[in-house]
């Protein structure tokens, strides 16, 4: 069976990094498929090199009136029978044709952009049950996680950043922008004497957080990294993670940070509450309560066994839920199942 997948963003995030994690596993398990993606040199030098047969189009707004034929013109060409939309740009472009559109979904997106789709894929149980509950019917609604692995990459040698190899390195991973809220893990290193903060990312508010961490007084202790390709190196290297997230409808980074062995501290936004077992597998926090956070950090610095304990049950779960060879089985699952139903039709 051939999949023709599509991806209309051409950001740097968690859900971009999940897409080409995803096409890259699939390909490995021997799916025939090929990728249509919006121009991004690094994405698609990573996917080439994986070997994922790759074409970029427009994916442009409301005037753009070629991307869809374009894309039916390629359906037709590698004779495929499922296309996999990525979020709602792709959504808007997927044409109707003799192949099932599938819609996968990391997030609460307006369903009117997958009128006519087949099947809906929600990566946490709450999104594949809110699916439901704006009208879509339940036996199209599937629920597959994303996987995480513990990829390649040794520990960096913090002294290239300018950090002591004694201090305590924390990490924080997202887009610069208020809903990762990067300005609650620079208030709370205030409280956090010592530590030094890793931030990964790039995005509007840069400028913002570094003049914010001059004013707080941290700007010594925080690293502003911008965009990486080495997320795994930078889990091994830090000491605690910290995920303040506003909102955060999955919180991929704690799933990563399970299969590295990295203890996280989380903000209770709806992805991170519904994934963390509080003092089991990681701590919680009010959201926007930069005490709490900074006294939860102080909490797993100063207690080994409890770091240990969230270490063990964190890997622990993804090795029950979230492993690649279990997600890449629902995957092959739900493609054997539409494409039993669409040759039966």
């Amino acid at each position: 069976m051939s999949v023709l997948h599509l991806l209309g963003s051409s950001a740097d995030g968690g859900a971009e990094t999940y897409f080409s994690d995803l096409v890259m596993a699939l390909g490995q398990s021997g799916v025939q498929q090929h990728a249509a993606i919006r121009a991004h040199p690094g994405r698609q030098a990573g996917l080439a090199a994986a070997g994922i047969p790759l074409s970029v189009l427009g994916f442009g707004g409301p005037l753009d009136v070629f991307t869809r034929p374009r894309l039916a013109s390629l359906a037709r060409k590698i004779e495929a029978k499922v296309l996999v939309a990525w979020m709602n740009r792709a959504a808007r472009h997927t044409p109707s044709g003799p192949w099932v559109r599938i819609g996968r979904l990391g997030g609460y997106y307006d369903l009117k952009n997958y009128r006519g789709f087949d099947m809906l894929v929600g990566n946490t149980p709450d999104i594949t049950r809110w699916m439901v509950d704006q009208g879509w019917p339940s036996d199209r609604a599937v629920y597959i996680p994303n996987f995480a692995e513990a990829g390649e990459g040794l520990a960096l040698d913090r002294r290239a950043l300018d950090t002591p190899e004694d201090a305590p390195m924390l990490l924080s991973m997202g887009r610069l922008h208020q809903v990762k809220a990067h300005d609650i893990s620079l208030r709370a290193l205030q409280a956090l004497p010592g530590a030094y903060l890793w931030i990964a990312g790039t995005g509007p508010l840069e400028a913002e957080l570094k003049a914010l961490s001059v004013d707080l007084g941290v700007a010594d202790r925080v690293r502003f990294l911008g965009w990486r390709d080495d997320a795994s190196a930078l889990y091994r290297t830090a000491d605690v993670c910290l995920f303040p997230s506003r909102f955060e409808p999955l919180g991929n980074v704690v799933i990563q940070c399970w299969a590295h062995g990295l203890p996280i501290v989380a903000a209770a936004s709806q992805g991170p509450s519904q994934l963390i077992a509080p003092g089991t597998d990681g701590l919680l926090v009010p959201i926007d309560d930069p005490d709490a956070l900074a006294a939860s950090v102080a909490q797993i610095l100063g207690d080994p066994a409890l770091k240990a304990h969230l270490i063990e049950n964190g890997r622990a779960q993804v090795r029950a839920e979230f492993s690649k060879a279990s997600v890449i089985a629902r995957w092959h699952n739900l493609f054997a199942q539409v494409g039993a139903a669409s040759c039966a039709a």
